[in-house]
């Protein structure tokens, strides 16, 4: 099953202002094509290491207006790059906070504190500064300090060093410094573009989430069941289940102009429409509501296990806060969210009420405490905490509930999918109007007071998927390989500069690491860095060789 199409009541409900009319998801006006569009075969080469690298193109078309190009760029093997041990810092004596867990960077003093530690206990250590690249919105310079162990050319010495640190009180891991980001670096990069030409694209570009949305499916699963040409992983998603329903989307999730998971507040989404056309990067908030007889009530969720809000962005009240902070699950007890069959086979069980309508929209079951199935073509609404009362008051058996929500762009206009539209979540940008525009702030993935997480998922390379349309109109998908000698993978600048070099007009990141995916008839053709092999993903986004046409309701559960 390519994706669950359900005309439910509360379905209807939230997307009553989402549903009927544009086919475009915002006002905002589409790059126009150009006569004399360049592929990416023919592009400068990758802004990646020292110029004169060598960089070989392959160039293969799928079907009609869809290309995939292979880029492999620099040198088999960099001498200069090495195996090493970065050891944890812990707070001590000179920290600024002692009691500080240890971590990967830290204060000078803390750095140096444990340099001499080490090296009085007989190995081989030294404090680096690491320096980050400023971005639109984040002033860059010193993130911190780190402390590394040994120079290994082979990844197990490194492993032994690392063994012999445990044994001496210390915790690290080993890394190869070819992922650090450093411009110098000869590589090598592996690098996939799939190309999407709207002019002569007769398939479809659409999203999946698989048979619903509280369950992973791998990439190449989805791929296969809607027997696509080509695909990649799509959006960030819970993966840990004490943030959530692991797959469930964590941030906007619209598949063919149904909201199915609301934005996380003010982060961008990849916009689709499955005829390839006006694919645009938008930021976007909602507003929900429950409307009753003769009041309503503000909406907290859709389809998410209540009180949990994967990479945070959501309501007031929400600890630590109601502002993006990405891969962080922050907490409400007082919420009220909406659920429609395509969330699973049960609503997520504990303690609360539960109105359950029918498809008429009407109240025909409070359950305490909530979770359970649904009626055929029905849905729910769940409360916990204060919001019980709140729901109480509101729903009584018999009573008509109207579940409606809104999407809004970043200028506060409402955005209205036609039934042909997918939107995705992702973050941060990459390019904005065919200029580097960078926003890890904006979109949560600067974390106070712990420069430690920016380093690993912002500066340091790792394996990325992004996505966006250039000048030309078409759209275009990229993954590029990482957490590996055999490629280095992209820092989160880096993958900017990449997809500029490629030509997109918009741009911005979706999930990367062990997630990154790209999927060509029915193949894997990248490598995923998972040691386990390729990682179930909550979304993917797939190349249809045919147009897409909407299915059947699901068999109710």
């Amino acid at each position: 099953m390519k994706k669950r199409l359900c005309a439910t009541g509360a379905v209807l409900g939230v997307l009553a202002t989402l549903g009927a009319l544009p086919a475009q998801a915002s006002p905002q006006p589409q790059p126009q094509p150009q006569p004399h569009p360049h592929p990416p075969s023919s592009r400068p080469a990758l802004p990646l290491g020292p110029a004169g690298l060598p960089e070989s193109r392959t160039t293969t078309t799928l079907q009609p207006g869809v290309t995939l190009t292979r880029i492999v760029r620099g040198n088999a093997a960099d001498p200069a790059l090495h195996w090493t041990v970065e050891v944890s810092i812990p707070g001590g004596d000179t920290s600024p906070d002692p009691d500080a867990p240890p971590t990967a960077l830290k204060d000078r003093a803390s750095a140096d504190e444990l340099t001499a530690e080490l090296r009085q206990d007989g190995f081989e250590a030294r404090a680096e500064e690491v320096t980050t690249p400023a971005t639109a919105d984040h002033p860059g310079g010193t993130l911190g300090w780190r402390v590394r162990v040994g120079t290994f050319a082979a990844q197990s010495a490194a492993t032994s060093e690392r063994t012999r640190l445990r044994a001496a009180g210390h915790t690290g891991s080993a890394v190869y410094t070819g992922w650090d980001g450093e411009a110098a670096d000869r590589g090598p990069w592996h690098v996939d573009v799939l190309t999407i030409d709207p002019r002569t694209f007769r398939g479809s570009l659409d999203a999946s989430y698989g048979p619903n949305l509280e369950n992973r499916e791998t990439t190449s699963a989805l791929s296969a069941s809607a027997h696509a040409t080509a695909a990649v992983n799509a959006g960030f998603f819970v993966l840990d289940p004490k943030a959530g329903a692991p797959g469930d989307p964590a941030g906007v999730g619209v598949y063919d102009g149904r909201l199915l998971s609301e934005p996380v507040a003010g982060r961008p989404g990849l916009v689709i429409q499955d005829n390839a056309r006006g694919t645009e990067v938008t930021r976007l908030t909602w507003q929900g509501r429950v409307k009753g007889r003769t009041s309503s009530l503000h909406l907290n969720g859709v389809n998410r296990v209540p009180g949990l809000v994967r990479n945070c962005g959501g309501s007031k009240g929400d600890a630590p806060t109601s502002l993006p902070l990405h891969d962080v699950t922050c907490t409400n007890p007082d919420e009220l969210v909406t659920f429609t069959p395509d969330y699973g086979r049960h609503t997520p069980q504990g303690a609360g009420l539960e109105a359950v309508l029918d498809a008429h929209d009407r109240v025909v079951e409070l359950r305490s405490p909530r979770g359970g199935s649904l009626p055929p073509g029905g849905s729910s609404v769940q409360a916990t905490g204060t919001r019980v009362a709140d729901l109480t008051a509101l729903a009584r058996v018999g009573v008509r509930l109207r579940v409606s929500a809104t999407l809004l762009d970043e200028h506060g206009h409402r955005v209205s999918p036609s039934p042909r539209t997918d939107i995705l979540n992702a973050g941060p940008e990459l390019v904005r109007d065919g200029r580097i525009h960078v926003t890890p702030a904006t979109d949560g993935m600067v974390h106070p007071g712990d420069p430690s997480w920016y380093y690993g998922w912002v500066h340091k390379r790792n394996p990325r998927t992004l996505a966006g349309v250039d000048a030309a109109g078409r759209t275009v998908l990229v993954t590029a390989d990482g957490r590996s000698t055999a490629s280095l993978g992209l820092s989160i600048g880096e993958s900017a500069e990449v997809a500029k070099s490629l030509g997109l007009h918009d741009a911005v990141n979706l999930d990367g690491g062990g997630s990154t995916t790209m999927v060509t008839d029915g193949t894997v053709i990248n490598t995923p860095s998972d040691a386990a092999g390729e990682r179930p993903v909550g979304e993917a986004l797939l190349i249809l060789p045919r147009a897409h046409h909407q299915r059947p309701a699901p068999a109710t559960h």
